[in-house]
């Protein structure tokens, strides 16, 4: 930990309030980020996706489970894949509690992987997770909300991610995608954020940046791991499953 000047306490309040001034403005800016976030336009999909899930096939419109917005975690799990990504897992461990609150604001959740359903479930149970996750491995949803990319891709550079070109080679990337449905059933794709942009959902970070070690890394994440390894767990990005 850096070496802090030690100050009296009038002075310390001085130093609080001046930082509180900007603490106030960033309210007010995220505030005004999020009314405009609110205020996209919206997409109507032309697709009737279904998914796997644990007890078959289901449509986008059921995993609305009666609500009028649905709020979809892209988590990196590959077909095949025997790694579960640490930053998604990190992500996926605040769900349930959250679940509680704004299931009952109009808003479902679901995790979208393309991994087996079977190897879906075995991760959902390791990790303790009661959350709706299905299997878009045999759908192209994934590849259309941009987290999934095809060799060709890859190979001739037209992979884009975060709105973006993407420079390195991967063929997963994590995300969320909200979806809203109106009366008729038709539904729309509201809104998608991609890279740190899922940050905001991650509580932990919120309660690190008030402490004076802030979030301890050593590069983005780094201390970061399943919840069930912090005893002697690896320093890799993904872990076996």
């Amino acid at each position: 930990m850096n070496a802090q000047k030690i100050v009296s306490r009038e002075e310390w309040t001085e130093a609080r309030k001046a930082l509180l001034v900007q603490e106030k403005e960033l309210t007010r800016a995220r505030d005004r980020l999020a009314e405009a976030r609110r205020a996209l336009p919206w997409v109507k999909l032309d697709k009737d996706y279904v998914f796997d899930g644990p007890n078959g096939k289901v449509s986008l419109a059921d995993l609305f489970d009666g609500r009028s917005q649905l709020l979809v975690q892209h988590v990196m799990l590959a077909p095949g894949s025997q790694d579960i990504c640490t930053g998604c897992a990190f992500g996926a461990d605040h769900v349930d509690a959250a679940r509680q609150h704004f299931e009952n604001a109009d808003l479902s959740y679901a995790a979208v992987s393309r991994a087996e359903p079977e190897h879906i479930a075995a991760v959902a149970r390791r990790m303790g997770w009661k959350f709706n996750w299905v299997s878009s491995g045999n759908n192209s949803f994934n590849y259309d909300f941009g987290v999934s990319f095809t060799p060709e891709q890859l190979d001739n550079g037209t992979a884009e991610y975060n709105y973006a070109p993407l420079d390195f080679r991967m063929e997963d990337l994590h995300g969320m995608s909200v979806f809203a449905k109106n009366d008729a059933g038709e539904i729309f794709h509201t809104y998608s954020t991609y890279a740190r942009g899922s940050e905001a959902a991650m509580s932990a970070f919120a309660f690190l940046d008030m402490v004076p070690k802030g979030r301890n890394e050593d590069g983005i994440m780094s201390w970061v791991r399943l919840h069930d390894e912090y005893e002697g767990g690896g320093s890799s990005c993904c872990h076996a499953a």
